[in-house]
């Protein structure tokens, strides 16, 4: 029995290589005749493209086997730095809200009916999201969906703000509305309108651009991620806006919200910002020994490799176009030293100054002087003592 499989395979193994042409010749008419019924299928129409009448079932089961074993084979083996990261959390909240509650819905907001009508209609996450590993959210919310109407995110290298959001989904399942509504608007407040308000549109049906949502207006920002704008100067306000809206300083969260604004609403909103009292900051003292070398980096700088005094250009007396630091968050000030230290944010004005000053520190210095900036109060002046 098994010389007589052997033989055969080996008679079978002959004629192939004898006829080798021939069969080449049968399975390029194959492919031809695949490719031109393919053709001839795709010309006539026979298929029905509308979403109104949903896919064949064997084409749905098809193209989500693809999709998710798309999505296995590249999403990184990586896990979120920290599930219960309350700033992550909150700023991916803030981002959800204005990004993705339109589509995908949220505790309290159903997904609208335009949404739902897509085919394939937009999951709920709170429902879907734990089917997938960390890795495979970040790949998701990073590149999009092709086919499903699901977009890349705007700044590709802005991973940190991409983890952002995934810490928020790992948090949505277990939020109630009003949990949710605290997460996502912060302090600001959904007034009640009469009929005539809305129906004339005299104001907006919900606060999803609003600013204060991560950047507080009565109150600090309630993630350490974020700067807080209060007092900045007017020029440096309008200048990020526009940075952003011209998408020069890459943030998938702050090109969505700067784009869409006119000129006169920067304007106003700069002036709003610039002229609100510092909030009193609640934050523990940082390490002192971190605080005390940032403090001689931010004075002396280190010459010997090019890197300037900090307080020269963000002290209180520095020209109105760059950042005012004292007060800033510790954590949002060495994000943003990392940054730039990624050559991440080097294509505006002020980005072209400092992406090469801050890939001359090092990532301890760079700590240490957003240490030593935190721990400043905004009265104070370049010396540490209050102003008069």
């Amino acid at each position: 029995m098994a010389m007589s499989l052997l033989a055969r395979a080996r008679s079978a193994s002959l004629w192939l290589f004898a006829n080798w042409r021939r069969v080449i010749g049968v399975l390029l008419g194959l492919v031809s005749a695949g490719l031109a019924g393919a053709a001839l299928f795709a010309w006539l129409g026979v298929y029905n493209v509308a979403a109104s009448t949903g896919h064949f079932h064997i084409v749905d089961l098809i193209l989500r086997f693809g999709m998710e074993n798309s999505v296995k084979a590249r999403a990184p083996d990586t896990t979120l730095p920290s599930a219960d990261d309350a700033d992550l959390i909150r700023l991916g909240a803030g981002h959800f809200h204005s990004g993705c509650a339109y589509c995908h819905g949220a505790p309290g907001i159903p997904i609208t009916p335009v949404s739902a009508s897509m085919l394939p209609p937009p999951p709920d996450l709170a429902e879907k999201a734990g089917l997938w590993r960390d890795g495979e959210l970040f790949w998701i919310v990073r590149h999009g969906l092709k086919y499903a109407g699901m977009p890349g995110w705007p700044a590709l290298e802005r991973q940190d703000e991409i983890w952002a959001l995934v810490a928020f989904l790992r948090r949505l399942p277990s939020l109630d509305p009003t949990e949710y509504r605290a997460l996502a608007l912060g302090e600001v407040k959904i007034e009640s309108r009469d009929g005539l308000a809305i129906a004339t549109g005299q104001v907006p049906l919900d606060a999803v651009g609003a600013c204060a949502r991560c950047h507080g207006a009565d109150e600090a920002p309630p993630s350490r991620l974020v700067p807080t704008l209060h007092g900045q100067s007017r020029d440096m306000i309008v200048g990020a806006l526009k940075s952003y809206a011209a998408g020069e300083r890459p943030s998938g969260v702050m090109q969505m919200a700067a784009s869409g604004l006119s000129e006169r609403a920067i304007q106003q909103l700069a002036a709003f910002y610039a002229t609100l009292p510092q909030p009193a900051s609640s934050r523990p003292a940082g390490d002192p020994g971190a605080i005390e070398r940032g403090a001689i980096l931010a004075r002396e700088g280190v010459p010997s490799r090019g890197v300037p005094s900090c307080l020269g250009c963000h002290g209180p007396q520095a020209l109105p176009i760059y950042p005012r630091l004292a007060g800033q968050s510790a954590r949002y000030l060495s994000g943003q030293l990392g940054i730039w230290r990624a050559a991440l944010n080097d294509r505006s004005e002020t980005g072209r100054i400092m992406a090469p000053i801050a890939r001359r520190l090092t990532p301890e210095e760079a700590t240490d002087v957003a240490a030593f900036f935190a721990s400043l109060s905004p009265s104070q002046t370049l010396s540490g003592e209050p102003s008069p």
